[in-house]
């Protein structure tokens, strides 16, 4: 993805942003995305927050959207799926509408609206990768193949492994980031904390949750 976002797009108003959570209220859950992307051949994941549920096996606190995690060239694949909703690019406060290729080569996020009510379902997170290799966007040195990220609940929900989830949340550390770390660092094996622990070590050196781990 380019660093420097495309020109263009809708600038969100700060009452715009507020209005937000209510155009997510009625996102799908993690059982609807997976019915809806049954049988996809392209490797797929629910991404943040949900996967950590997923992982732990409970839902720990609400979540105001969902997200999945996409290889970036499958998009025409997942957008094949959803003939009836428009993919809208997002960064730095901005969307586009109904994205270009162009854009959508400038960003990695893209959220799934319902034109019918202005609504969106889902966020899908386009990431980079080299064929099977998933490539980590904050630091190209974190290299890992998809078989071995991916992990399924019992009844085939695919997640994104944990300690990838909460390297992504330690950037910045919000409330609810904090909360996850303590939620889900109790159910994870000793092989998970010590792989988070040396990813912070490289992508975020000196990070407090390394303490913790």
């Amino acid at each position: 993805m380019s660093e420097e976002l495309p020109s263009g797009g809708i600038e969100l108003s700060p009452d715009e942003m507020e209005a937000l959570p209510a155009r997510w209220s009625s996102c799908w859950t993690p059982h609807e995305v997976a019915q809806r992307l049954a049988g996809i051949s392209t490797p797929w994941c629910v991404a943040a927050g949900w996967a950590l549920d997923l992982f732990c096996g409970t839902q720990t606190r609400a979540h105001g959207d969902i997200e999945i995690a996409i290889p970036a060239a499958s998009l025409p694949e997942v957008r094949h799926r959803f003939p009836d909703y428009v993919f809208d690019a997002v960064g730095g406060g901005r969307i586009w509408e109904d994205a270009t290729r162009e854009v959508l080569a400038a960003v990695h996020q893209t959220w799934l609206r319902d034109p019918a009510t202005g609504n969106y379902v889902l966020d899908v997170f386009r990431e980079p990768h080299d064929g099977d290799t998933w490539i980590c966007r904050r630091d190209e040195r974190v290299r890992l193949p998809y078989i071995d990220i991916i992990h399924h609940t019992r009844d085939g929900i695919p997640y994104l492994t944990p300690e990838l989830v909460l390297l992504f949340k330690a950037k910045h550390t919000r409330r609810k980031d904090q909360k996850d770390f303590e939620a889900t660092v109790p159910h994870m094996t000793s092989a998970q904390r010590e792989t988070l622990a040396e990813l912070l070590a490289r992508v975020h050196p000196g990070h407090h949750w390394i303490a913790g781990l």
